[in-house]
């Protein structure tokens, strides 16, 4: 099919580095298309249609993980071998770590719109159009968002310089 490629394409730019969820989710978008295909007006390209598919499968996806993360707090971290940039790696992880917990911490509202903003980069514009708010709605939603996450890694950096 002339579609697979590009959705393919798509859906494991959106997933990387995580890539084993790749095929499930092309799958889900192909099986969607299939039962919705009756509501396919063809006022637009194929290829684009299942695009829009996949962008929302990604976007549920995404909340699914967020809502269901639960990191373990025994598990042992892996730890790079030393030699040149192992800080560096330690640090990326530690930051991605930090993130992670905070973003898992934060409303649903605001996860959501910082991860449409940052990993989908939708423009506030885009964000309202999906939701049916207003721009400037999703401007002081992201406003907020960005406070109550900046807040939370502040403290998270005070506490381990103690």
């Amino acid at each position: 099919m002339l579609c697979s490629d590009p959705l393919y394409r798509y859906v494991r730019s959106r997933l990387q580095p995580r890539f084993e969820f790749v095929d499930d989710l092309v799958q889900d978008v192909f099986l969607t298309a299939w039962r919705s295909l009756p509501q396919y007006r063809g006022q637009s390209p194929l290829k684009s249609w299942l695009l829009g598919i996949a962008r929302h499968k990604v976007e549920d996806h995404y909340r699914d993980r967020l809502r269901d993360l639960a990191l373990p707090e025994d598990a042992p971290e892996t730890i790079p071998e030393p030699g040149p940039g192992a800080d560096s790696v330690l640090d990326q992880a530690r930051s991605a770590a930090a993130t992670t917990a905070i973003l898992d911490a934060l409303p649903e509202p605001y996860r959501l719109v910082l991860l449409w903003r940052y990993w989908e980069q939708r423009s506030a514009e885009e964000m309202a159009t999906l939701t049916g708010k207003t721009p400037k709605a999703i401007e002081r939603l992201l406003s907020r968002a960005r406070h109550e996450f900046r807040q939370q890694w502040l403290s998270q950096s005070q506490e381990a310089a103690r």
